[in-house]
């Protein structure tokens, strides 16, 4: 952070002490539950970051300071700052609602609904169209308040509004006059730094002509965030923009030889036109800003109040402005595992490169869901159950209150520039991939051998997927050479044997997940301290909590939740140790990418919390029953 946070800042939505995340979009601090229904919202409702360990480019830290500092969160609650509200009845949560419903519905109306924003008039006479509003904002931003364009852009503004007249967009005008805080808000909220005026030149001209040179560099770092945040999400590194570089592509040195699957996934990607490849694109940097929240939410909460609130994100929320085809396709990108889905960002940065580069498209028009089944199923040995649905239902139109309830004047196009608005301003990505095929097919094959276990009676279940199916784990149709076994448990993992099907008491549960909770957070220490040589020890405690916490329940349970969250718990925790021995020195194979690895190993750990959370949560359901 750049600043510390005073004590006396509370969280905007129930005036909580101490709020630990932001909400950059709307320039407020929220406390951690508060920031659960946030999540639960989605990027294109709320975009949250933590404010002390998630990674801040400094200026944008300080603009949503400056807005919070500045009452910005008066624009989302003006009238509840009328005293007639509270004569009505009508007031805002507080640190003792509970999160579900009180605290979801305040925040759903305040944000989603935008119910308490004022609204202008809405008489023919003189009502603001969104072009007078634009034009305001176009005005306002060479200009340091902020919270007058924040408020514009709430009430519709656009901040690509090219002028008629000036013949410029507002970040033009934002970087001509050197406001790098306007030019971060416009940024956040769809702004587009590779935009040119009239005259040919691009917000990046005006801020290297004016002097204002941290101002254009960051410019360059948003035009580039897209490929930056993939690459960094990989590799842990960024490339160094002042310095002519602008692109990394990881290297996967474990990754197997070609299938006929991956090449016909590569072909089908490299055939999308540059419009679906970029909705591609933007969905999958979606769900790397999921994970690593979520691995941020995981080593930041208090595990030992699991029980009291679901706060998990499973997958990415619906978005209204998607079609519920590819709001299925996002939602399918949760159950790729850390090595599934590592190959499909390495392939999405090869291929916008090559994109970049201006190589011929065939401008096929495959659908995008068709490019993440295959890649889902490219390290597959088998294929069976071929009828079973490739997606995870969603809710319908008429089922969720997000699409049945959302204001347009809601839906903009927030996210950042990077996330593509055009074709011409796509960025370049990373060198091609090298694959390391001879070598990666003999490693993949010493790794069946070494891990090849037997099935898992929690495999042989339905194909059904149960609505909390939230793992990333793999149907039992998908068996993953890397992961030989993967949705399976190991030998040592003994389930109760008992045909039972009563489940074990609440409080034995939620011991033996407190007990894997802190064995997870010893190894996310060692990955923050970069203490690889304690991800195997790390791994196999893990192990035997996991192995004690199956132990638990029925071998064969009659609830598909249960099943399915077993599922996760175990053949995560098989993964782990099979990711962990890849630190092992003396591998006569290509280099270990640690990076990678650790990313791989975070992952696991956090699906293994999950699966730990979903069944503190099921048992307490069903034992209060």
């Amino acid at each position: 952070m750049s600043k510390r946070l005073r004590s006396s800042e509370v969280c905007a939505d129930c005036s909580g002490p101490d709020p630990s995340w932001a909400s950059v979009n709307r320039g407020t601090f929220i406390c951690d539950e508060c920031c659960s229904v946030h999540r639960s919202l989605g990027r294109h409702i709320s975009q949250v970051r933590h404010l002390k360990h998630t990674p801040w480019p400094p200026t944008l830290l300080q603009m949503v300071e400056t807005l919070y500092n500045n009452g910005a969160n008066s624009i989302w609650e003006h009238s509840l700052l009328d005293p007639a509200s509270i004569m009505s009845g009508r007031r805002k949560a507080n640190p003792q609602d509970k999160v579900h419903p009180n605290k979801a519905e305040f925040i759903r109306a305040k944000y989603q609904m935008l119910a308490f924003v004022h609204r202008l008039p809405c008489r023919d006479d003189d009502s603001m169209t969104a072009k007078d509003l634009s034009k305001q904002l176009h005005s306002s931003v060479r200009t340091g308040n902020l919270e007058t364009c924040l408020r514009l852009l709430s009430l519709g503004a656009q901040a690509n509004f090219f002028h008629p007249e000036k013949g410029n967009t507002p970040l033009h005008v934002a970087s001509k006059a050197g406001q790098i805080l306007q030019a971060e808000l416009l940024a956040v909220y769809g702004a587009d730094p590779g935009t040119q005026d009239s005259s040919g030149k691009t917000p990046v001209d005006y801020a290297r002509q004016g002097g204002h040179h941290e101002l254009a560099e960051r410019l360059v770092e948003i035009q580039y965030e897209l490929t930056d945040r993939l690459a960094f999400y990989l590799c842990g590194r960024k490339p160094d923009h002042k310095n002519g570089q602008h692109f990394i592509i990881p290297q996967m040195a474990d990754s197997l030889d070609l299938s006929e699957l991956a090449k016909a996934a590569k072909k089908k990607l490299q055939s999308l036109s540059n419009h679906l490849f970029e909705e591609l694109a933007m969905d999958v940097y979606d769900e790397v800003d999921r994970r690593e929240t979520d691995a941020v939410w995981l080593a930041t909460q208090n595990h030992s109040t699991l029980v009291t609130e679901t706060t998990v994100v499973p997958f990415l929320p619906v978005n209204p402005e998607y079609s519920s085809t590819r709001n299925q396709g996002r939602q399918k990108l949760a159950r790729f595992n850390a090595h599934e889905f590592a190959t499909l960002v390495i392939d999405i940065l090869s291929d916008a490169k090559r994109r970049q580069q201006g190589s011929p498209l065939s401008g096929s028009k495959d659908n995008v869901e068709l490019i993440l089944k295959t890649i889902s199923n490219q390290h597959s040995i088998e294929s069976q159950d071929n009828d079973q649905p490739d997606y995870d239902s969603v809710a319908s139109d008429e089922d969720t209150d997000l699409e049945a309830t959302a204001s347009k004047a809601n839906r903009q196009k927030i996210g950042r520039s990077a996330l593509v608005t055009s074709s011409s301003s796509l960025p370049s990505f990373p060198s091609t991939l090298s694959w390391s095929r001879d070598e990666s097919a003999r490693r993949a094959s010493r790794l069946e051998k070494q891990n090849s276990t037997p099935e898992s009676d929690y495999d042989n279940t339905p194909n059904d997927t149960d609505p909390d199916d939230t793992g990333s784990s793999r149907k039992g149709r998908q068996r993953s050479m890397v992961w030989q076994g993967d949705g399976s448990v190991p030998d040592t993992v003994e389930p109760h044997t008992a045909p039972s099907p009563i489940l074990p008491s609440t409080e034995d549960v939620i011991r033996k997940t407190e007990q894997i909770t802190k064995n997870i957070q010893e190894l996310l220490r060692a990955a923050q301290e970069n203490k690889h040589d304690s991800y195997i020890p790390c791994s196999e405690r893990i192990h035997v909590a996991v192995t004690e916490m199956a132990a638990l329940f029925p071998k064969k349970p009659k609830s598909d939740t249960v099943r399915t969250s077993l599922r996760l718990l175990t053949s995560s925790a098989y993964r782990l140790q099979s990711e962990c021995k890849k630190t092992l020195p003396g591998d006569p194979g290509p280099p270990t990418d640690i990076q990678l690895v650790t990313q791989q190993v975070i992952q696991c750990a956090y699906d293994i919390a999950k699966a730990a959370k979903q069944l503190v949560t099921i048992t307490t359901k069903e034992n209060n029953n």
